[in-house]
């Protein structure tokens, strides 16, 4: 059975200097992070613990005992315990869409290894070309292998999703309901540089954190860190720390209302971690 873990965010009450009542910003849920490459351990809990990261997404390698990656996995586990960091498993190729046996395989590696609270799952099925060709039987393979992956261990599975899943018919509804069916936790990859608004982070998040409310699954809103040239609006590459820390804030606040919230992700410990301090 799906867990369902819901996160209250409790508001504090100010008196302004001239008596009225003002709300003050929600306390933070605290930040998650991908962390997709080989970086030091060391170096990655003091930057984490810095920022508030109380998640890491870390990266397993297919067959992880045969990678050569295991001593800086338990090296990053262990440092993560002393800091009271969770660690998750971090996958995901859109291939396993069709390799369901593959996406399986690394999830028992992973897991197997003892280090991991969850499987966090970045799998993008619209990467196929068979998206264009058999959206419908693309679809269905993907949430397969969801059931799949869910199946085969009593551990967490949260995936990544982008926000228009909405829109994507699956089964009797829509692709989020299905995503939402199959899993204890969404990360929305919501990458927008404002909070609020049009085309905003809540504007684009809010969709997932409504439905997930219904499902009473978590759902994590996300940033994005890296250049992204295309689409710089889906980035803070050119913000800087100092923006996607108070926009990441204003999240927080304006997101509080919502039942699903469980925090925001950013993505990623790389580009995050060598983001310019200001404009």
């Amino acid at each position: 059975m799906l867990s369902a873990v819901v996160l209250t965010v409790v508001s504090a009450v100010v008196v302004t200097a001239v008596g009225g009542p003002a709300p003050a910003r929600a306390a933070s849920p605290g930040r998650a992070m991908w962390l997709w490459n080989r970086a030091d351990p060391a170096t990655v809990i003091t930057w984490a613990t810095s920022h508030d990261v109380r998640e890491i997404f870390a990266y397993v390698e297919p067959n992880v005992a045969a990678s050569g990656d295991l001593t800086r996995l338990k090296d990053l586990k262990k440092r993560a315990d002393r800091a009271g960091i969770t660690l998750s498993a971090l996958g995901g190729e859109p291939g396993w869409v069709f390799d369901i046996a593959g996406a399986r395989a690394w999830q028992k590696s992973a897991l197997g290894t003892k280090l991991f609270a969850r499987s966090h799952v970045d799998v993008e099925p619209y990467a196929l070309n068979a998206w264009s060709t058999d959206q419908a039987g693309t679809v269905a393979a993907f949430v397969s292998l969801l059931d799949a992956l869910q199946a085969d261990d009593v551990r967490p599975l949260e995936v990544d999703v982008p926000f228009w899943y909405d829109t994507i018919p699956a089964e009797s509804a829509t692709l989020a309901d299905a995503v939402l069916a199959r899993v204890d936790a969404v990360t929305v990859m919501s990458y927008r540089d404002t909070a609020t608004g049009p085309n905003s982070i809540m504007d684009v998040g809010a969709d997932m954190l409504l439905r997930g409310g219904t499902a009473g699954i978590r759902v994590r809103l996300a940033a994005e860190t890296a250049s992204l040239p295309d689409c710089p609006y889906c980035t803070f590459f050119e913000e800087g720390q100092q923006r996607l820390a108070n926009t990441l804030d204003d999240v927080d606040v304006a997101a509080a209302g919502y039942p699903a919230f469980a925090g925001i992700a950013v993505h990623h410990y790389g580009s995050w971690s060598t983001l310019r301090d200001s404009p």
